[in-house]
């Protein structure tokens, strides 16, 4: 009687990746399919005129003379780099954005503070605080300018001749700062609501512990609170920065790009609209995108860390 054998079925290849089976795979583009549209709309609204922006971009290119254009290669990016009113728009930006950011993250911390103490007719607070937010950038911009910056019948100008002050012509003798202020009322709320929302996911059993030990308001402040708002902050200012770095309504409307006052934007605007540079606007509204997708990497670090956290105390 002879044995019989066996041969030993072969192991499954650890190393290779379990194919899953077609149902599975139909079953997630199920999922994906409501997106699609989205998706196909962003692409089309966002990223085509991108890719086209950027094709202009390398043409030496004049509306005034269509037929004219020609391959400029990185021409155009070497001349926007080495104009002078565009390094001085550059440095403007950054001063203008600099200034807006920190003033509205300490008016907005301040706010804050404010607001996660309980108070009758917090709410109605909150709302009436949240307000400046909600209100269009063309309209904040023309309230700033009519309403309250003009020397004839502006409000600033009205108080200061109840109490028998000076009547300054605030755009003309402080541009900078009036484009500032506007843009300060408007982006304080933001910043607020941020700071509100990490000043309400503190622990408040360390918090107490804290008190229990004889620790004052100001101990906590520094020591626990600060330490725990550090990602807010941070947050609030990227998000802030890239929207002031690409702000455009309230330069136009309130001083028209005059008086020193001509951001990154503007000077695009200026190119393409009055110079009829299309290839040389491109070129800078490509500079502009790409500044912009460098802050938004960092923000979007920031709220990945700061969903890792919140997951983790979770």
């Amino acid at each position: 009687m002879t044995a019989t054998t066996t041969a030993p079925s072969a192991a499954p290849d650890a190393t290779r990746p379990a194919v899953r089976p077609p149902s599975d795979r139909l079953r997630a583009w199920a999922t994906r399919a409501p997106l699609l549209p989205a998706l196909i709309f962003m692409i089309v609204v966002t990223q085509l005129p991108f890719v086209a922006t950027l094709v202009i971009s390398f043409f030496d290119w004049n509306a005034l003379y269509p037929d004219a254009r020609s391959f400029a290669g990185f021409g155009n990016y070497g001349d926007v780099l080495g104009d002078a009113a565009l390094r001085k728009s550059v440095w403007t930006t950054i001063l203008l954005t600099v200034a807006v950011v920190l003033a509205s993250l300490v008016l907005g911390l301040g706010l804050a503070l404010l607001l996660d103490r309980k108070f009758k007719g917090r709410g109605v607070v909150r709302t009436l605080l949240i307000a400046p937010f909600l209100v269009v950038p063309v309209a904040a911009a023309l309230l700033w300018k009519h309403v309250l910056y003009n020397p004839e019948y502006g409000l600033l100008n009205g108080l200061l001749h109840y109490v028998g002050g000076p009547q300054p012509d605030w755009i003309s003798n402080t541009p900078l700062i009036a484009v500032e202020l506007s843009l300060v009322w408007q982006w304080t709320p933001f910043m607020m609501l941020i700071l509100l929302a990490g000043l309400q996911s503190r622990d408040q059993q360390q918090i107490e512990a804290a008190r229990v030990d004889g620790a004052g308001d100001w101990q906590i402040f520094v020591h626990l609170t600060l330490p725990h708002l550090r990602r807010y902050l941070e947050l609030g200012a990227l998000l802030g920065s890239i929207y002031i770095v690409q702000n455009f309504d309230a330069v136009f409307t309130i001083t028209s790009g005059g008086l020193g006052t001509a951001n990154l934007p503007y000077t695009v605007y200026q190119s393409f609209y009055q110079a009829h540079e299309n290839g040389l606007a491109s070129a800078a509204g490509v500079l502009v995108v790409i500044g912009s997708i460098i802050i938004a990497t960092f923000a979007l670090r920031v709220v990945s860390s700061l969903f890792r956290e919140e997951v983790g105390r979770a």
